[in-house]
């Protein structure tokens, strides 16, 4: 999960609470097969999805690690960007994955999925779907105000600012009040950051955590917008802040 973490010693990965292994497997892709049902999906109406993890070989695979307390994480987010869900397929006696939604507007929805095959290492699978009828593509502009959620707020800081594609940004998360957060999923915190395009997805979990500031890191491939989903744990509430960040080229 956290490849870059190094120990001399057995235990777990401060970021993800992961056992750590002496040797990491070769990085090989476990492609992410998506079906649904009905056919033809519609806005607002009932509709089930069904996830298979494929090895190397075209074969179904049937046994996960858990990651953040879950088999699978899925991440999905409409075209238009006002539509977005951090939720977690059930897993099925023949390996596969379903989950139950309704997807609110016509157009394409691009899925992140977050999974582990045993015996390999985390994967990160991108689909997409489409659901009838159209949806306006997004219209971002930049909003980084401070914003306030159920029982949280949050301002938000970046270092280097402005941002710069290609680098590594520190994003800081300034929380209000802070007394009470918890782990949310066994992190301080998830975000989803995605691309006014859709062609980006990224998720991240908190590099660090200092009294009321929950510290990100991230890379941001291309200059452009990006939609910034964070979602914090306090009080046993799950608050989900929005930003929308300005990514320049250098």
């Amino acid at each position: 999960m956290d490849p870059d973490y190094h120990s001399d010693n057995p235990g777990v990965c401060p970021r993800c609470g992961m056992k750590l292994v002496m040797k990491v497997p070769d990085r090989i892709e476990y492609p992410l097969e998506l079906s649904h049902s009905p056919e033809i999906l519609r806005p607002g109406q009932a509709a089930k999805l069904k996830f298979r993890v494929l090895d190397p070989t075209g074969k179904p695979v049937h046994r996960f690690e858990t990651v953040h307390e879950k088999l699978i994480h899925l991440f999905v987010v409409s075209e238009n960007l006002d539509f977005f869900a951090h939720v977690h397929p059930v897993f099925q006696p023949d390996g596969s994955f379903d989950l139950g939604i309704r997807l609110p507007y016509g157009g394409m929805y691009r899925l992140l999925a977050d999974y582990y095959p045993q015996g390999s290492v985390p994967q990160l699978a991108i689909q997409t779907l489409y659901v009838a009828g159209k949806s306006e593509p997004a219209h971002l502009s930049e909003a980084i105000a401070p914003q306030k959620a159920t029982n949280l707020g949050a301002a938000l800081r970046f270092d280097p600012s402005p941002i710069l594609a290609g680098f590594e940004t520190k994003l800081f998360y300034d929380l209000s009040p802070a007394e009470g957060l918890e782990p949310y999923l066994g992190a301080w915190g998830h975000m989803l950051a995605v691309s006014e395009d859709l062609i980006d997805m990224m998720h991240q979990h908190p590099f660090l955590l200092t009294g009321s500031t929950v510290q990100f890191n991230v890379i941001f491939p291309r200059p452009g917008l990006y939609k910034i989903w964070t979602q914090f744990q306090r009080r046993s509430t799950v608050n989900t802040i929005v930003f929308t960040a300005s990514v320049r080229a250098l």
